[in-house]
């Protein structure tokens, strides 16, 4: 079967029981716990999909990686089904599509601010005026890059606005050599 199609109907299974028991947002946290456990420790994933492994070792290294003792009912339920109907090498990728179907839900943006030095006003002054003209709720990941020596860039679903001084100087460090060129 196709990694998608089977990702995309369990999200979409996971979500509308989690919404049915008026969970989401629990779960929608717990699952973003556990798909960045999935990258941070690439042991967890070959755990979990390793045959040897029983499903009651193999759920309790997903609850504790999704968060510990307080993982909800419904997810652990959800990690039973996975398990019993052997698609545990499709977990991660069930993953990703439920964060991504939540976020559809929901209205939910993502962005990434990268700026020169730490600036938690400008990410929420940004964050609040993406969030006023969307109806829509941001979440913003915040960078750090010493190289743009001031101002930020903020890239959010696709577009990328930048308004750095390293890239003002090299748009004028390119007018002087367009320049240049023109008198020789």
């Amino acid at each position: 079967m196709n990694t998608g199609v089977v990702s995309m109907r369990y999200a979409r299974a996971l979500l509308a029981y989690a919404k049915g028991q008026k969970v989401e947002d629990r779960v929608y946290e717990e699952v973003k716990t556990l798909a960045a456990n999935y990258v941070n420790v690439p042991d967890l994933r070959r755990a979990i999909e390793n045959p040897v492994l029983d499903a009651k070792r193999k759920c309790e290294l997903l609850r504790e990686a999704s968060g510990g003792k307080d993982v909800s009912e419904e997810l652990m339920r959800f990690f039973a089904l996975v398990l019993d109907e052997r698609r545990e090498k499709f977990l991660q990728f069930m993953l990703w599509s439920y964060i991504d179907l939540y976020r559809e839900d929901k209205n939910i943006l993502v962005g990434k601010l990268t700026t020169a030095v730490p600036s938690k006003r400008l990410e929420e002054h940004l964050v609040g005026l993406i969030g006023s003209r969307t109806q829509g709720k941001v979440e913003m990941e915040a960078h750090i890059d010493p190289d743009l020596i001031g101002g930020y860039i903020i890239e959010l679903e696709g577009y990328r606005l930048d308004a750095s001084v390293a890239n003002q100087l090299k748009r004028v460090k390119q007018q002087f050599i367009a320049r240049n060129r023109r008198i020789v």
